[in-house]
């Protein structure tokens, strides 16, 4: 277990994609003694490549990579009656609504850079590895996660050959990972970790983590380690927006929701009005995320949090502008105190 989290603290930066994550994030929460991650998704491998290089100028700790698996394309005539919908947003922002395309993040490319790159883990999202993949890696000398909702998730990392399993709540901010139906995943962290458990893999515990107290819950139900992600997001060191940090800082929404509405994806975040009026978004990633990246785009550069992605998971009002380093240390010492 010592080789799948080798850090100090039990203390995990989630990998968010997007912006928040960056090289001086991971640095960060390495250098306060956690482990961190570089986000790969919607990286060039250019830009990948970059973002690792940078890190490893940052800090000699080992760090990981998250990945995206690749999605199944969604049905087109849905996407499209989605698009009409969201016309009256376009014109109002000013802008065209982007291309619905379907496209697999440079999946393969990314985990051969992977391998070039010698990274110590790679992480998983949206699916599994194939089993020839995570063998592939394993040669490499990089150690694998697969990111899971359910037992049934984790028996199959399990037969591809994962080495541990980051275990997602229903708490979770951003996007969901299940991969094996799509349902919201409704299950608490809690409930998540004692079920998986069974599959007899180390577990990272995700969702909801945002003080000593949540991090010892998870524990106590069987985690090596845990996970933050929005307690992380307000940090000088993550390049979160000015939109959403004011959002989340200020409370300008009352409670977060689980929906599609951004990216085709269930995913938790504040429930704005975007969110509250585009109930009926269909399953298709990542056509919908690109549909409504300039809508996105041009809000946040306008200062409107009405249409924005406001990621955030169930804890968020706990959330602090304290940083990264801070934050670590903090969630670790409450947690070992606490009884």
């Amino acid at each position: 277990m010592a080789d799948l989290l080798p850090s100090e603290l039990p203390i995990v930066q989630a990998p968010m994609a997007g912006g928040p994550s960056t090289p001086e994030l991971t640095a960060a929460v390495s250098s306060a003694g956690g482990y961190g991650y570089v986000a790969a998704g919607y990286l060039s491998c250019e830009a990948l490549r970059g973002q690792v290089e940078r890190t490893r100028s940052l800090t000699d700790a080992p760090f990981g990579v998250n990945v995206f698996v690749p999605s199944q394309r969604g049905d087109q005539a849905s996407v499209r009656a989605y698009a009409a919908s969201l016309q009256g947003e376009a014109d109002r922002l000013g802008v065209d609504l982007g291309a619905p395309l379907w496209n697999d993040d440079g999946y393969d490319e990314k985990l051969s850079l992977l391998g070039e790159l010698g990274v110590h883990c790679a992480s998983f999202t949206f699916g599994c590895p194939d089993a020839s993949d995570v063998n592939w890696l394993h040669v490499a000398g990089t150690l694998v996660l697969v990111t899971v909702t359910s037992l049934q998730e984790a028996v199959q990392a399990r037969a591809a050959g994962a080495d541990g399993l980051l275990v997602q709540g229903t708490e979770a901010g951003g996007h969901q990972a299940r991969f094996l139906g799509d349902e919201v995943n409704a299950t608490p962290l809690s409930r998540a970790l004692d079920d998986i458990g069974e599959a007899g893999l180390p577990m990272i515990a995700a969702g909801g983590i945002m003080t000593g107290a949540d991090a010892r819950a998870a524990f106590d139900h069987g985690a090596i380690g845990v996970a933050l992600g929005t307690a992380l997001l307000c940090t000088p060191e993550a390049a979160t927006s000015a939109v959403h940090r004011r959002a989340l800082r200020d409370g300008l929404y009352t409670d977060t929701v689980v929906t599609r509405a951004f990216s085709g994806r269930y995913a938790r975040g504040l429930r704005n009005r975007f969110a509250s009026e585009h109930e009926d978004a269909p399953a298709a990633y990542p056509e919908i995320h690109h549909l409504t990246r300039p809508l996105r785009v041009a809000a946040t550069a306008a200062g409107d949090p009405d249409v924005p992605n406001l990621w955030a998971g169930t804890g968020w009002r706990q959330i602090s502008a304290e940083p990264a380093g801070a934050v670590v240390r903090r969630v670790a010492a409450e947690a070992r105190n606490r009884p």
